[in-house]
């Protein structure tokens, strides 16, 4: 008999704590004052990356062979997914090896598909699903379970997706199948999560399935899709970009190489610009276009970042960031530029209130369903740390006057990147910023702690 490979494979560990856990218990943390930070360092892979790397393996045929992969709990729950779908996944040393299966060569899992905490995995993952004669359930953790999945499932029941009894937030079933239809969508919000979910769908439909964006979001999936050997064609037109897959394409395993992740480095970007005497390099951080919205607003205030040694790493844009403490001025943030920094609004906000004058940030309605209602727990997390900020609508306006006082308790709503963006207030602030949670943070940063105090971060359990 045949040896199968399958058999060797590293068996990636369902997860332990159960769909609606979120963690054990609270992990509160105090940050305190910082004197300077400096140094180099390089942030965990990008997670959007990370999750297409392995989905994308997973539906090639041959090996994919992945380095840089982010560590984090939201990319491991995929790799659980994956490996449940029948796809062998094992780590050898530091490179994560997907054995595909090709386009339609998943099998039905043996039970639920737990996302933990990830809208990114669960939401890519129904695009996948829906191209196999399959009934599949999703769990998420509690969090993950308030989020909306209604606007990805419409389209995908345009194409043949069948959901039962019309859930529209987890835990649901979904039933794939064999026959899907392609369609022509026009997206109703900016969400490359809508869109990447379509695409992967249309990857199983023979035909042409075209997804409308009328504001660029980020654009992971069309690269990446081309890097395995998707066809893929991007037309700009009056009513936005076209983006068109061709189904039932050969895709073949590839190695990728994970860019660091832009989200990440964030946290560290804005730590250094508002503590004195800062001087801090992060390396070959991804510099995409559709992902540096964030870094584009920071040079508008005023802040020293700069961008060196730029390269071409797996089919995406790197280069090394060096930022260093800045007197910053309020800038107004457009609607238009909130796909291409949504994750780093809360971050972007911390950092606004030590600038001067007032930072308005508009296009915001995308933050009130991610993890937490990010809009108003910014606000009040600002506001209990003696920060002017307001809600108008989905603007934010954040009253910066170069100080902050700091010693409050900031309620993180169990949001990893809430947490990290009041600890980074708290290293400027005038006394500690506690936050009344961290476990969280390993879902998308598990080493931010130790590389924060690298830096010279200064934290302490209250």
């Amino acid at each position: 008999m045949a040896d199968d490979p399958a058999r060797h494979a590293l068996r990636v560990a369902p997860n332990p704590r159960g769909p609606f856990v979120s963690h054990a218990s609270p992990k509160p943390l105090m940050s305190k004052r910082a004197e300077r930070l400096s140094g180099r360092v390089t942030v965990p892979g990008d997670k959007s990356i990370s999750h297409r790397s392995l989905m994308l393996g997973a539906i090639s045929t041959g090996e994919t062979r992945i380095t840089g992969l982010l560590e984090g709990e939201d990319v491991i729950n995929t790799a659980r997914a994956v490996a449940a779908l029948g796809c062998p996944v094992r780590k050898e040393g530091d490179t994560w090896i997907v054995l595909g299966r090709g386009v339609g060569g998943l099998s039905q899992p043996a039970g639920d598909l737990d996302f933990g905490n990830s809208g990114t995995g669960v939401r890519l993952m129904m695009g996948i699903i829906a191209g196999h004669d399959m009934r599949v359930r999703l769990v998420g953790d509690a969090s993950l379970s308030r989020r909306p999945m209604g606007r990805i499932l419409d389209p995908l029941t345009r194409m043949g997706v069948e959901v039962e009894g019309g859930a529209r937030q987890l835990p649901l079933v979904l039933r794939g199948t064999s026959s899907l239809v392609p369609i022509e969508y026009r997206l109703p919000v900016a969400s490359a999560q809508i869109k990447s979910a379509v695409l992967l769908a249309g990857l199983h439909a023979l035909g042409r399935t075209t997804v409308i964006e009328p504001e660029a979001t980020r654009d992971h999936t069309e690269r990446m899709l081309r890097y395995f050997g998707g066809t893929v064609d991007v037309e700009e037109t009056k009513d936005g970009r076209r983006i068109t897959v061709t189904g039932v394409p050969e895709l073949a395993g590839r190695t990728v190489a994970v860019p660091t992740d832009p989200s990440s480095a964030a946290f560290l970007a804005g730590a250094a610009l508002i503590v004195p005497g800062s001087d801090i390099t992060i390396a070959g951080v991804l510099v995409n276009e559709t992902r540096i919205g964030f870094y584009t607003t920071l040079q508008e205030m005023g802040a020293d970042v700069t961008f060196a040694n730029p390269r071409d790493q797996g089919g995406e844009p790197v280069a090394d960031i060096r930022v260093k403490a800045s007197r910053l001025n309020g800038v107004r943030v457009p609607a238009a530029r909130a796909p291409s920094m949504i994750d780093e609004y809360p971050v972007l906000a911390c950092i606004a209130a030590y600038a001067q004058g007032d930072t308005r940030m508009e296009g915001l309605a995308e933050l009130k369903v991610k993890e937490s209602d990010r809009l108003a727990a910014t606000a009040t997390g600002l506001a209990v740390n003696g920060v002017k900020a307001a809600v108008d609508g989905d603007t934010l306006i954040v009253t910066g006057t170069g100080k902050v006082a700091g010693g409050g308790i900031v309620a993180t709503h169990l949001d990893h990147r809430i947490a990290m963006a009041f600890l980074t207030l708290g290293l400027g602030a005038a006394n500690p910023v506690t936050v009344d949670d961290t476990a969280m943070i390993a879902t998308s940063f598990p080493q931010f702690r130790p590389l924060m105090e690298g830096l010279g971060a200064h934290f302490a359990e209250p």
